[in-house]
């Protein structure tokens, strides 16, 4: 018996629209602290790692430890519907193996919708030693990934004790965009040594533009040519994070 509570529904259709940039079709893991899902978009690139303990939510209770598989896109699709002081709550009906979706606000609507079949494979969590930490303003670091993607599809992110550097070159401009410590947006940055790797900027732009609802405040940390995580910190409990591969460059 699974059966959770917001009375923000907006707050989940949030946290939803930040999963879908990775996966679709998602499983979580329903168990009686919480729900929580680790998942890899279809290239293996990017990696999304979310969770939410039971105190995010109004109302919650899972009986055992369960696996849910949902079609993100299409719960989206039924929360975009959700309104300002609307509540939401879901609940697993185990026996027909379909999710009851009831937004209450102006009025009263329930959806059910079906569950997929879960996949079973089991995602670990990168085991990357990282260098640079550094604590920005995630609006701050959306505006300057979309200025990198003005010239370029991939974006050279280099940091040291004092500052972060994005770089990007196209066939025809290219763009330097530099954060010192302590300004408006780079809060903080630690490096035990100095780190630079290269990303799609098609990834970050999609991560950080999703995430932005959710998240005031994101901690970036990354090695040379590692995989870079970006820790969206949550005014609740919950934790969402993003892991991206590098694109290696051949000098």
């Amino acid at each position: 018996m699974f059966k959770a509570k917001m009375a923000d529904a907006k707050f989940l259709k949030d946290m939803m629209g930040a999963i879908s940039i990775l996966v679709d079709e998602a499983t979580f893991d329903l168990t009686p602290e919480g729900i929580k899902l680790r998942a890899m978009d279809p290239s293996r690139v990017a990696m999304v790692d979310f969770e939410w303990p039971k105190t995010v939510f109004d109302e919650y209770s899972c009986s055992e430890t369960a696996k849910m598989c949902i079609n993100i896109s299409e719960m989206l699709k039924l929360l975009r519907r959700t309104g300002k002081d609307e509540s939401v709550e879901l609940s697993l009906d185990e026996k027909t193996g379909k999710l009851k979706i009831a937004i209450r606000g102006k009025y009263s609507r329930t959806f059910i919708m079906p569950t997929l079949e879960v996949m079973d494979e089991e995602v670990p969590t990168p085991k990357v030693n990282f260098n640079v930490k550094a604590k920005t303003i995630t609006q701050g670091l959306r505006e300057a990934i979309e200025d990198a993607s003005l010239v370029s599809d991939h974006v050279r992110i280099e940091a040291n004790n004092e500052k972060l550097i994005m770089t990007a070159a196209g066939d025809i401009m290219g763009a330097t965009i530099e954060f010192k410590a302590g300004d408006d947006v780079l809060l903080e940055i630690a490096a035990k040594e100095d780190s630079k790797a290269t990303f799609s900027l098609s990834y970050l732009s999609e991560i950080v533009k999703a995430a932005v609802p959710t998240s005031e405040i994101v901690v970036i940390e990354f090695s040379t040519d590692m995989p870079i995580k970006l820790d969206f910190q949550q005014e609740k409990e919950g934790k969402l994070k993003f892991y991206l591969a590098p694109r290696i460059e051949v000098e």
